[in-house]
């Protein structure tokens, strides 16, 4: 699902000038690519979670 599907391009360009203003054009590159690790770990730990799940339902229909 692509969250930015709602903004059109000259929107995307205004947000880029945005960020590029606030941040700098050196820390962009840094903030970047700790938000794809958080992105990352955000990922890994919802897969984590749902296989956790899926473990404990399988465990309870054993059980019975």
């Amino acid at each position: 699902m692509n969250t930015l599907a709602f903004l059109s391009s000259n929107e995307l360009i205004i947000v880029a000038i945005v960020a590029v203003v606030l941040f700098g054009g050196s820390q962009l590159p840094k903030l970047a690519r700790n938000l794809g690790r958080a992105q990352r770990e955000l990922q890994e730990g919802m897969a984590e979670g749902s296989k956790e799940d899926s473990d404990d339902t399988e465990n309870k229909d054993e059980s019975s």
